[in-house]
């Protein structure tokens, strides 16, 4: 197959889907990482697609751009998995906790599924959707009403007014985009108002974004880096990056990837060997 071919082919497929991994496509061309890799740049040179870690996406050049959950899906799978497990050890049995809608929050659905005696408020289709299989009678899962997004959250005035009267131990948040300037984001202005109304309900903000959103500016803000008690990301943040969460966020903890180490970093402060935790103040 000629290079122009599999470049066509390629860029069908991000229209039609709008993500791709190169690990996939290396198997369905039978070429090498390296052929791929050639070919996703190609393409990005044009402005057809933009290269992510470990693949591809249709252009996002907007503040408002929202890829479909099923896109994001298909991106950094494990760094998710990694940041997920490491916010899974935050849940006890009995608490009442949030989880917004996101692909790193519903990879965490599923690791908490088992977790007696919890109450789960959601704006997540499909975060209610995985706790609700789990078919646990001791859990109690509460799905807010609203209007449905392309990322499967329900949002505006209707779930914002449930999400007011309620009194959470922690919500873990999940986000398009952070910046030192703009603070935690989303592409969509109704999202990032209920997700508003999520910090709000809160005792302890727990944010679960991967290295992929540093810099990345959605429209609307959803709060300040300061006002999260922890973010817990992954070890492909850069390292200038992370000094500057370090300085607004009260705990950072970085979640290596299992093919990076055998064990998260830790910080000299801390005698647990599970998390690497800085603290700024």
């Amino acid at each position: 197959m000629l290079a122009r071919q599999r470049q066509a082919l390629i860029l069908d497929r991000v229209r039609q889907v709008g993500a791709v991994r190169v690990a996939d496509l290396v198997r369905e061309f039978d070429v090498s990482d390296m052929t791929v890799r050639r070919d996703l740049e190609t393409l990005q040179e044009q402005g057809l697609l933009e290269k992510v870690h470990g693949g591809a996406t249709a252009p996002s050049r907007f503040a408002s751009y929202e890829p479909a959950f099923i896109t994001k899906t298909a991106l950094q799978q494990a760094e998710k998995a990694a940041i997920a497990g490491e916010a899974a050890k935050m849940v006890e049995p009995g608490m009442a906790l949030a989880l917004s809608a996101g692909t790193t929050t519903y990879v965490l659905a599923g690791l908490i599924a088992s977790v007696p005696g919890i109450t789960v408020v959601t704006n997540s289709l499909q975060v209610s959707e995985v706790l609700n299989r789990a078919g646990r009678h001791d859990q109690t899962v509460i799905l807010t009403g609203g209007l449905r997004t392309p990322s499967e959250a329900l949002v505006g005035p209707f779930a914002i007014a449930q999400l007011r009267s309620i009194h959470l131990d922690i919500v873990f948040m999940g986000v398009h985009g952070m910046d030192a300037k703009t603070g935690f984001t989303c592409p969509n202005l109704m999202e990032a108002d209920t997700d508003r109304a999520l910090v709000d309900a809160g005792r302890r903000l727990v944010v679960v974004a991967d290295h992929s959103k540093w810099g990345v500016i959605g429209i609307a803000s959803i709060a300040r880096l300061d006002q999260a008690d922890t973010l817990i990301t992954d070890s492909g943040m850069d390292a200038q990056a992370l000094a500057v969460l370090r300085e607004d966020v009260p705990e950072v903890i970085v979640a290596h990837v299992a093919s990076d180490a055998p064990a998260p970093e830790s910080s000299p402060s801390s005698s647990r060997p599970s998390e690497a935790v800085a603290r700024a103040h």
